[in-house]
């Protein structure tokens, strides 16, 4: 694990300071990412033979912005077929919670800690996520999709659009990610970020990331939440 969950729990609760919560999805809500390299590998190797750097070149990017970047010119003809591929395995693909994602949601949940899901995904394949998960909606204060912000990830339009939405500066807020774009993401929207090690390995994510853990149970063994009087959580 990083080197903050070595901390003492007192130091590590006193620095993790924040007013409202920023969520990546796959990766980070849901355990989908498997999933998806399988999915990713096989259109690769379909479409793209000789190019599986693609895979993870993708992570965390909108449908859209792969598509410019994988399927332009003399490919440009296949959007359309990748797209309908796409559609199909994300209606039958299961969703399952990242190990201590839900308990550690309703317990910023119950401290009134304002949240916000900030996904590269578009509406079609949240509405699945949605059949799977009925009360998810109701869980956040704001769900923001690839349709609500202007460019993919890395670039922190997202993020700053999410924390805006919820009515504060991003430096009010924590982000929840485990991307490298989705970090990077995060950090040039000048929010904190918690990075987490369900995608790409400890070592990558420790220099974009101010905390490093394997998943929520870490965090919840590791932190010992307490509402400031300013009405943020540690």
């Amino acid at each position: 694990m990083g080197d903050s969950c070595k901390k003492d729990a007192k130091d590590v609760k006193k620095e993790m300071t924040f007013k409202a919560a920023l969520f990546d999805l796959d990766g980070v809500l849901i355990d989908t990412e498997q999933q998806y390299d399988n999915y990713w590998g096989e259109i690769a190797a379909r479409y793209i033979p000789g190019h599986p750097e693609m895979v993870q070149d993708i992570k965390g990017t909108t449908l859209v912005d792969t598509l410019e970047r994988w399927f332009s010119g003399d490919r440009e003809y296949l959007r359309p077929e990748v797209t309908r591929l796409m559609d199909e395995f994300e209606a039958n693909m299961p969703f399952y919670p990242v190990k201590g994602a839900r308990e550690y949601v309703a317990e910023l949940r119950k401290r009134g800690v304002p949240m916000a899901v900030v996904t590269s995904s578009n509406r079609t394949k949240m509405s699945n996520v949605y059949r799977s998960f009925p009360r998810f909606i109701e869980t956040f204060d704001a769900i923001l999709t690839s349709e609500d912000f202007k460019a993919s990830k890395p670039d922190p339009d997202c993020y700053l659009k999410a924390a805006a939405r919820l009515g504060f500066k991003p430096e009010e807020c924590i982000v929840f990610e485990d991307s490298i774009k989705g970090l990077q993401s995060a950090r040039a929207a000048g929010t904190k970020v918690v990075g987490l090690a369900t995608t790409v390995p400890m070592e990558e994510i420790r220099p974009l990331s101010d905390w490093q853990f394997n998943d929520f149970v870490e965090i919840l063994r590791s932190l010992d939440y307490a509402r400031d009087d300013k009405g943020g959580s540690r």
